[in-house]
């Protein structure tokens, strides 16, 4: 089967394991049953934005031109500091968007992928946001109104966690072992100052995920198509937004949003 169109972050269902979509324009692919074949990838040296459509030599904020990056509201400051986001005080590049996205309960929360880390999603993002980042177990530390309120939590909570994954040990599966995450939750709770306390979360269940995944490799080298334009090889797992094969190489297609490709398998 032959596959043409412009690549779009996998979608997701929690399943045991994680069941994944790749969208290419208007295609569907099944990737699960992909798994153990082999897949060959190439890249069309077209990279069209995501929101306008428009051709691009280069792809900013994984998937739209330099206009767009510049303007719209989900390529501004506060999609990687949340703490930055002023939507609360009618500040922002699109309200309507901001209404729709920003002013929405929202969760910080801890999330197991290879260490410990914290971080901040859409109450309706979970647990997308945790298959996203190849979390093994993730659990709901606080719920805040705001986008705003959530990035003030874990600004103050980063100063004792990572808020990143590490995202080699997590394609490697090399997970800290021993780790309670409620035991976590509870002494993290304990590092909020007093204004933020009434935002814990007495919801402590823990969310496990399992993922189609062969064999985890010892080595890893990441793919970028701008640099290698054609992949060829056996598709031996899937996780987070990562094609893991067995050449020892990954692809993350969610860094390749809008990069036009054709896919063989």
């Amino acid at each position: 089967m032959e596959y043409l169109g412009n690549l779009e972050k996998m979608e997701s269902e929690q399943h045991s394991p994680v069941q994944y979509t790749l969208h290419l324009g208007s295609e569907r692919i099944p990737m699960n049953t992909l798994i153990g074949s082999e897949i060959r990838i190439d890249f069309q040296h077209q990279i069209h934005c995501q929101h306008c459509g428009r051709l691009t030599t280069k792809s900013y904020f994984s998937g739209y031109c330099w206009p767009c990056y510049k303007t719209l509201p989900q390529t501004d400051d506060c999609i990687f500091h949340p703490e930055m986001c002023q939507a609360q005080e009618g500040i922002s590049r699109d309200m309507e968007w901001s209404e729709q996205f920003c002013l929405q309960p929202h969760v910080v929360y801890l999330a197991l992928s290879s260490d410990v880390k914290v971080g901040v999603t859409r109450e309706s993002q979970i647990p997308t946001r945790w298959i996203d980042q190849g979390a093994s177990e993730a659990v709901v530390l606080a719920r805040t109104h705001n986008r705003h309120e959530a990035g003030l939590i874990e600004v103050l909570l980063k100063k004792h966690l990572p808020d990143k994954t590490n995202w080699r040990l997590m394609l490697q599966n090399k997970v800290k072992e021993g780790v309670d995450l409620l035991a976590e939750k509870k002494r993290v709770a304990k590092l909020l100052v007093p204004a933020f306390e009434s935002f814990i979360s007495p919801d402590d269940t823990v969310y496990r995920f399992e993922y189609p995944v062969e064999t985890y490799p010892e080595k890893l080298r990441s793919i970028k198509l701008d640099k290698q334009s054609q992949i060829r090889a056996r598709l031996i797992g899937i996780k987070g937004q990562y094609l893991l094969f067995d050449d020892h190489t990954c692809f993350n297609v969610r860094n390749h949003g809008g990069y036009q490709v054709r896919v063989t398998a």
